[in-house]
């Protein structure tokens, strides 16, 4: 029996309330969110605020496995000094990223990865309202229908919450799958289904090399309860061995560098000296947890929206192995931060914990309360509980103008400008099928039609060179040395082909 209801019921009595409730308002919602994600993230692309890292690096790859080739990105090997023929699952073990290369047969451009993005994020909002539905009706002091819009309420804050903005603002990256597939792994686990479980939790493990700690995490939670130990503990075990596996074994194999991602050198080199010192001086381990004071921040941040219910539930113990790894680290500054797509990895478990969490909490005041409560007489202190959904989705429309959502409805996110303009001429420069350096912001849009790389702090000396000298841009330190870069190339056999409001084109002169 799954999940966090009572083992008295049987999977079948807890899908049973869902029979005659309509689904239209789900699909609209699954279909709007997608809609809207997808909007942010090709308005941003045509206005050039996408990057080649990431974006270029994951439409490369999927384009390469679209070809039935091995996932090279030559702009990150070229850039990161693995070589041009650099398989990014010597970067990150993602071979998940192969189901979404049949789509590069319709459209070969990384807006079919935006796109795409933008479903995967969206069609984890029906197995969330389900969860939350299921656990909501549970119970005698709701309705059926006022758990259907209890749980409306907890789907559409999803929708609308910051670790989603910030992933959809952020290019595209692996992080797209994850809230799906938690969020099957945990409503089917709820619902009894556990072949279903193992299944999400194998795809899981497919995302990325971290996401054994995902899964052991889950077996944590697992073994809380009494009739899921063996399958925790079996979670457990793959999760960790799994870990070691992708990072130590097949991400060198495949090319990479098992310490390239070593971000803990406040404990020690190696993860050995690491735990050591955890073990032997516990103190500094948990100072690292609060330096810098952000990542408590972020922390808040990631209960606030369900008004901190997540702490209340078995379920949440599932995000620490991985909250772990971010905030014990001491390098990589993006880990910790609440922008970027980092805390997307684990909102789902955020959100099914707290609706656990709501459920408990109103299952202790029920089981205090006399008379037994009932849907028609919830009793006050239950009433005031029954509208923690609404409060949840008032929190999160609350927060939505101070993250990346927020900026979508500002007229400077949609208009073009001067700048933008530029940047479309300087791209339609460059001939097809060219080798291009281009700056961060305009390598995307020539990823799909030439044989793109990252102008960076190396003079790689191919034909063309698409620079920016009008904004500081990844990963120059400053706008001088980018203009000092133009200054030498064009001392150097290159010659100006295009230039507008800070945009360089150059192209080099053949002897």
């Amino acid at each position: 029996m799954a999940g966090t209801l009572s083992r008295r019921k049987s999977p079948a009595a807890f899908r049973a309330p869902e029979k005659g409730l309509s689904r239209a308002p789900l699909l609209v919602l699954t279909v709007l969110s997608a809609v809207f994600y997808s909007a942010y993230s090709l308005i941003s692309f045509a206005r050039f605020r996408a990057s080649a890292y990431d974006l270029v690096i994951f439409d490369q790859a999927v384009r390469s496995y679209s070809h039935l080739g091995p996932p090279v990105a030559m702009v990150k090997g070229v850039h990161n000094g693995f070589g041009d023929q650099f398989s990014i699952l010597g970067d990150h073990w993602s071979p998940i990223l192969a189901l979404l290369s049949p789509f590069y047969w319709v459209h070969d451009g990384p807006e079919t990865l935006l796109v795409l993005q933008a479903i995967l994020l969206a069609s984890a909002i029906p197995f969330l309202w389900r969860y939350a539905f299921r656990a909501f009706s549970a119970g005698p002091v709701v309705s059926k229908y006022g758990a259907e819009r209890m749980a409306y309420c907890v789907a559409v804050a999803y929708a609308i919450s910051w670790p989603v903005a910030e992933a959809v603002a952020f290019d595209f990256h692996e992080v797209a799958f994850v809230p799906l597939l938690t969020a099957v792994l945990l409503e089917r686990h709820q619902a009894g289904r556990r072949w279903h479980v193992l299944l999400a939790a194998f795809l899981i493990l497919q995302v990325k090399e971290d996401m054994g700690l995902l899964v052991a995490g889950v077996g944590l939670f697992f073994i809380t309860r009494k009739g899921d130990r063996a399958l925790g503990a079996l979670f457990v075990l793959v999760g960790a061995v799994a870990a070691y596996l992708c990072t130590q074994v097949l991400i060198p194999h495949f090319g990479g560098r098992a310490d390239y991602y070593w971000a803990y050198s406040g404990l020690g080199r190696d993860f050995r000296e690491a735990a050591l010192r955890a073990l032997t001086h516990p103190f500094d381990a948990v100072s690292l947890l609060a330096t810098p004071p952000v990542k408590i921040q972020t922390v808040v941040l990631l209960l606030a929206p369900l008004l901190f219910a997540s702490v209340m539930s078995p379920v949440t113990v599932a995000a620490v192995p991985l909250l772990m790894e971010r905030m014990l680290s001491s390098s990589f500054p993006n880990w910790w931060e609440p922008k970027y797509h980092y805390n997307a990895f684990i909102v789902m478990v955020v959100f099914v914990g707290g609706v656990d969490g709501y459920r408990r909490m109103a299952a202790r005041i029920r089981s205090r309360t006399s008379p037994e409560p009932d849907a028609k007489n919830p009793g006050r202190l239950l009433r005031v509980v029954r509208g923690w959904p609404s409060l949840v989705l008032l929190v999160s429309v609350a927060m939505t103008p101070f993250f990346a959502f927020g900026r979508f409805f500002g007229v400077g996110f949609h208009a073009s400008t001067t700048r933008t303009e530029a940047a479309a001429a300087a791209v339609a420069v460059v001939p097809d099928n060219a080798l291009v350096e281009a700056a961060n912001n305009v390598a995307p849009a020539l990823s799909s039609r030439t044989r793109t790389l990252l102008w960076d702090r190396t003079v790689r000396w191919a034909p063309w060179v698409v620079a920016d000298v009008g904004k500081h841009a990844f990963p120059f330190p400053s706008l001088d040395e980018q203009t000092a870069r133009v200054d030498f190339l064009l001392r150097n056999d290159y010659r100006v082909a295009f230039s507008s409001d800070g945009y360089v084109v150059l192209s080099r002169v053949r002897s």
